[in-house]
């Protein structure tokens, strides 16, 4: 699992600022998923070869929320699901109360904390960063976000702060998620699985509070389950229910090996699953299709084929992901899902040896020569699987120009068609040969 950087502060000082700078300029964007990101609250970045997501507070809406219960539900997102808090101040107006409101808030958190003390691009204003020190963290840095100014040493020591990547990604267990929409079932499915009432189960939605991991065995394997939250409340205030609940999900997602993906079979797909979906897609995880509350769904022979080719036509991009109707609360094929658990964890680490798959390569071509495209036609000099999780495979070729996307799908079925590769995404990336 990949550390969080969470941004929180008061409105107008800059956050999003910030946020934008460091994932559009100070770092490389290891993914920004269109649709799922598209108010920018979230993005997966890179400095100094560590990877790690952002939060962006400012960009999760609250409804009905006044003034300062608004900066305290936005200091509360960034506390629950930060590894390092960004605490964004203003230089040029100094100190103020809300300041301290959220400072004696991100204290009792216990979380690391780096001051970023902002809109100081004038040496006339560096005076005014000695004021921060009074809120109690000790890395306290001048930076300006229009500017750029002081961004790289902000990097370096959020990025020091981060939890042990090694430690964080656990004992070696098959970690999946069961992520969708709020209500879809999830803590049924959790409960089904273990056997026992681990989560509450109602009919409300958002009953879920918190993201819940539980670890057990089963058949000699060893397991971990992550029941994501929903929508959270607090006091008489909501956050916004699709950016935050997408928010968690995410958050799950980065957890897992595998995810399991649910579907209301009641109600069919929306918005936020094709969301959710994507950024598992995206994130190079095992993915399953769960359709979920089959039991309440009035069928014949047909039904489950016309939805299959539904679901198909909505997730194009998931066409690897196996698909399972169930119910979680008569736990009709709930067993069933850890076989195909297995096989998209299998699968997604799997790894192909380099001359087999030059040899696959080969007869691909022969059968179905490459075509010109963008001026050249491609040549395929020989290919290397570079990495699993999820398998990702470079072809050497004259030009990456010439490959339309087309011919690269084609390789990637060749490959399906080949190996066991049911499951998972895989990665093909064309590279000029030296």
């Amino acid at each position: 699992m990949i550390g969080t950087i969470a941004i929180v502060g008061r409105p107008n000082v800059g956050k999003s600022t910030i946020f934008n700078r460091l994932a559009g300029e100070r770092i490389s964007i290891v993914e920004d998923v269109p649709g799922v990101t598209r108010d920018r609250i979230y993005a997966k970045g890179e400095w100094l070869t560590r990877e790690f997501s952002m939060i962006d507070t400012g960009g999760i809406e609250m409804q009905d929320a006044p003034f300062q219960e608004q900066i305290k539900m936005q200091a509360n997102i960034a506390i629950d699901e930060a590894d390092v808090i960004v605490f964004v101040t203003n230089g040029r107006e100094g100190l103020t109360h809300d300041d301290e409101i959220i400072a004696k808030m991100l204290l009792k958190s216990r979380k690391p904390v780096v001051v970023a003390v902002n809109k100081i691009d004038d040496k006339a204003l560096m005076d005014n960063l000695y004021d921060f020190y009074a809120l109690g963290f000790e890395d306290v840095y001048a930076v300006s976000a229009s500017h750029g100014i002081g961004l790289g040493d902000l990097l370096d020591r959020m990025v020091t702060l981060l939890p042990d990547q090694k430690e964080a990604d656990g004992q070696g267990d098959i970690c999946f998620s069961i992520i969708g929409r709020p209500n879809v079932g999830k803590s049924s499915l959790t409960n089904a699985i273990l056997g026992e009432e681990r989560s509450i189960v109602s009919d409300i939605e958002g009953t879920t509070r918190d993201a819940i991991d539980t670890s057990f065995e089963r058949d000699g394997r060893h397991y971990t389950v992550v029941d994501t939250a929903g929508m959270r409340k607090r006091g008489r205030v909501y956050e916004n229910v699709e950016k935050y609940s997408i928010l968690r999900a995410m958050r799950a997602v980065e957890k897992s090996d595998v995810v399991l993906m649910m579907i209301d079979a009641s109600v069919g797909v929306i918005e936020q699953d094709r969301h959710v979906a994507g950024y598992a897609h995206e994130s190079g995880k095992g993915v399953v299709l769960v359709v979920n509350k089959w039991d309440l769904v009035s069928k014949d022979e047909k039904t489950m084929a016309k939805t299959e080719k539904m679901l198909r036509e909505q997730f194009k991009y998931l066409d690897y992901a196996r698909i399972i109707f169930i119910s979680a609360l008569t736990g009709q094929r709930v067993a069933q899902l850890f076989e195909l658990i297995d096989e998209a964890y299998e699968n997604n680490h799997r790894r192909i040896g380099t001359s087999v798959l030059n040899d696959v390569l080969v007869d691909a071509q022969a059968m179905n020569p490459t075509t010109t495209f963008n001026g050249g036609r491609l040549k395929i000099y020989y290919a290397n699987q570079v990495s699993a999780v999820p398998p990702t495979f470079v072809l050497f070729v004259n030009n990456p120009q010439f490959l339309h996307f087309s011919y690269k799908r084609y390789l990637e079925n060749c490959l399906r068609e080949r190996f066991q590769f049911e499951g998972t995404p895989l990665h093909i990336i064309a590279r000029k040969r030296d």
